[in-house]
């Protein structure tokens, strides 16, 4: 038998103990013994099959004996079992690059780093071990040249279609985007957290010129105001447009009554709600006439956007300047506004106003009654018709690319 004090040996506390296996199995690996070692963590792995961190280990001990299937097969069991364990999902990524699967390897570097990071670590060398370094920036190359190939695949045929010089400011945005070149914003005030799109003219406020359709549909405000009406009495349509009470605490602020800001919607994140657009035929067909941007799974955001008595949405950015944010104002009582930019305005009923939402903005609604604006998402202006289709296909394959990540 063993000796007591024999790191490869669990007698101690038994062949049946977990622990003791995995502190004989460090011990075998100490001793160059990848083969002992594999043995125990085995036994371990069979006695505890829900431990994430035991399989990391079995994955490396698979690796020292030379058995990268099984080295791969432990990783993924260690993060399906602990989904957060960033180390493991990076020897994930490494195993899955190395058998020929760029995609998904891909996804499982983006989500590493996004774990550690979220966590506090791998944020430079300072705070990253020197043993992982060279792995680290291996994932951090691996995603950047990723996203960046599969973006450029995606705008081939855009390219050929409109030729390179069309789809500049497109491009410059994905240099932006994946931290290859640095933003330049003309207006220090604006601030996209997703997607900046540089050289368009920068304004928390569109001029209403830019738009040709905007007395057509100011023209609507009755009929649409008239289909409005009858769904303030019921809330069985309405949406909350924060999902949980959580979103709602720090985004709104109320006086003496709750806040709240529920949505008729016509469209959520790209998704048409026809029921909705049924019931309400003059303003489904009054927004078909609008430049909406539609980004599957994105885009548009379309409702009618009530605000109980004494609501503030507090202050906040958009997404992308590739956006323009309408509102058509249809209840507006005294004492309710919007600061875009720090540049306040008070809306009129029947006059649209138009801006960019990736400046901070708020709003409110300082009265004892309800106030009612439709909201629609709109293409920026300022944009042509080739960068609008880049910028559909961009966005909509960078979702696909974080919803790969998330699904892993």
């Amino acid at each position: 038998m063993s000796a007591p004090d024999d790191p490869a040996a669990p007698p101690t506390r038994g062949p049946e103990d977990p622990a003791a296996l995995k502190i004989a199995a460090l011990g075998a690996l100490r001793r160059a013994d990848p083969a002992r070692a594999r043995a125990l963590l085995e036994q371990a792995a069979r006695l505890t099959p829900q431990d994430g961190g035991l399989q990391f280990q079995l994955a490396r001990a698979y690796e020292a004996s030379g058995d990268p299937e099984g080295a791969l097969s432990a990783d993924l069991a260690a993060v399906r079992l602990e989904p957060a364990h960033a180390l493991a999902r990076l020897h994930l990524a490494m195993g899955l690059e190395r058998k020929g699967e760029p995609r998904q390897a891909l996804a499982h570097f983006t989500r590493a780093l996004k774990d550690a990071q979220l966590s506090g670590h791998w944020l430079d060398a300072a705070n990253t071990p020197a043993a992982l370094q060279p792995l680290v920036e291996h994932a951090v190359e691996v995603v950047r040249r990723g996203r960046r190939e599969y973006l450029e695949q995606l705008l081939e045929p855009l390219v050929a279609r409109y030729g390179r010089t069309a789809l500049g400011r497109v491009q410059a945005a994905i240099r932006i985007y994946l931290g290859e070149q640095q933003a330049s914003h003309p207006d220090p005030r604006q601030r996209p957290t997703f997607f900046y799109i540089p050289g368009l003219p920068a304004s928390a406020y569109f001029d209403r010129r830019l738009f040709a359709w905007l007395p057509d549909y100011e023209a609507l405000y009755a009929p649409i105001r008239a289909e409005l009406e009858p769904l303030l009495g019921t809330s069985a349509t309405r949406e909350r447009v924060f999902h949980t009470g959580e979103l709602e605490a720090a985004n709104l602020r109320g006086g003496a009554v709750a806040p709240s800001w529920d949505g008729y919607y016509f469209y959520r994140h790209g998704d048409r709600r026809a029921e909705n657009c049924a019931a309400c035929p003059a303003t489904a067909r009054a927004l078909d006439a609008l430049p909406l941007i539609r980004v599957r799974q994105h885009g548009p955001e379309v409702l009618f956007s009530v605000f109980t008595a004494g609501t503030h949405l507090l202050p906040h950015r958009g997404v992308t300047n590739a956006r323009a944010v309408s509102h058509l104002p249809l209840i507006v009582p005294a004492d309710c506004a919007l600061r875009v930019g720090g540049e306040v305005h008070a809306w009129r009923e029947g006059r649209v106003v138009v801006f960019d939402d990736t400046y901070e903005h708020e709003a409110w609604n300082r009265s004892d009654r309800v106030r009612v604006v439709l909201i629609a998402d709109i293409w920026n202006p300022h944009l042509s018709e080739a960068e609008r289709a880049a910028v559909t296909d961009c966005i909509a394959a960078l979702g696909d690319l974080r919803g790969l990540e998330e699904a892993h």
